[in-house]
Formats: C-alpha cells, sequence, structure tokens
C-alpha cells in the first residue's frame, strides 16, 4: 500500500471515529487499548517462547558485556581489509 492511500485510509478512520457520539469514542479507545496490551502480551509470549526453544537447545551464548563487547570487536576486525 502507497503512502497515500495509507494516509488516506487513515484520515478515513480518523474521520469515522470523529462522527461517533463522545461515549463511543471512548469505548472504541477502550477497546483499541485492551487489544494493544493484548497483542504485546501474545508478542512477548512467543518471544519468550523462541528464548526458551533457543535455551533448551543450547542455541544461546553466556557472557558479560565485556565478553560481549570483545566478541564484536573481533568480528569486526574479520571484516577489515
Amino acid at each position: 500500500m502507497q503512502q497515500t492511500e495509507k494516509t488516506s485510509t487513515f484520515q478515513q478512520a480518523i474521520e469515522a471515529v470523529e462522527a461517533l457520539s463522545l461515549e463511543d469514542q471512548a469505548a472504541l479507545l477502550n477497546l483499541v487499548q485492551q487489544r494493544l496490551k493484548h497483542q504485546r502480551r501474545e508478542d512477548l509470549l512467543g518471544q519468550v517462547s523462541e528464548a526458551e526453544r533457543d535455551y533448551a537447545t543450547g542455541n544461546v551464548q553466556r557472557g558479560s558485556v565485556t565478553d560481549l563487547m570483545t566478541e564484536l570487536d573481533l568480528g569486526q576486525e574479520e571484516l577489515l581489509p
């Protein structure tokens, strides 16, 4: 979808919301907020599940921030000509 189409669709949604009564706007806002919270929760649960799978299969590394920085520095040196 192109940017102008997105803007037009968004503008249409705003206009539709503005046509609602204040009570209906508040109810819609509450509904959207609850759905966003639910979606964030679902996304987080998915990330946790993925991290648990990675941990169970040994696909994780342990170490300190210093270890990580050293590893990143070594990786950059390998990329340099």
